[in-house]
């Protein structure tokens, strides 16, 4: 059985960091796209980063390359999200999510609906 487990969330001042990390197990994370996604108002999901399953290639959108960074530990079976230079419009409830064999197209990250398996979510705060 799959399971995504996010942890790290908590509050943050602006400009601060947060690492989250996602525990996952059922899976073998070298087959498995992942991404990172959070939840917008409207609960609109927003790709933040993602792992092309084919070759381990990291993309990010545009609101989160140069601050974010998203990392895999295949021993550990882990993803995470180091998040710096936090903004007043990071916070959000972040969820890991995984798909055998998903590639990405066009430097983009998968929409939500390509993903089948999802954890639970994490929430992240900015306040000063």
């Amino acid at each position: 059985q799959v399971q995504l487990v996010e942890s790290g969330g908590g509050s943050v001042q602006p400009g601060g960091s947060a690492r989250l990390t996602c525990q996952a197990s059922g899976l073998d994370l070298k087959a498995y796209g992942v991404g990172w996604f959070r939840e917008l108002p409207g609960k609109k999901l927003e790709a933040v980063a993602c792992i092309d399953s084919r070759d381990g290639r990291i993309y990010y959108s545009y609101r989160a390359k140069g601050r974010f960074t998203m990392s895999v530990d295949y021993v550990r079976n882990t993803v995470d999200l180091q998040m710096n230079s936090m903004r007043r419009d990071d916070p959000a409830l972040y969820y890991c999510a995984a798909e055998e064999g998903l590639g990405v197209v066009s430097g983009e990250c998968p929409r939500d609906w390509s993903y089948d398996e999802w954890g639970q979510g994490t929430q992240v705060t900015v306040s000063s």
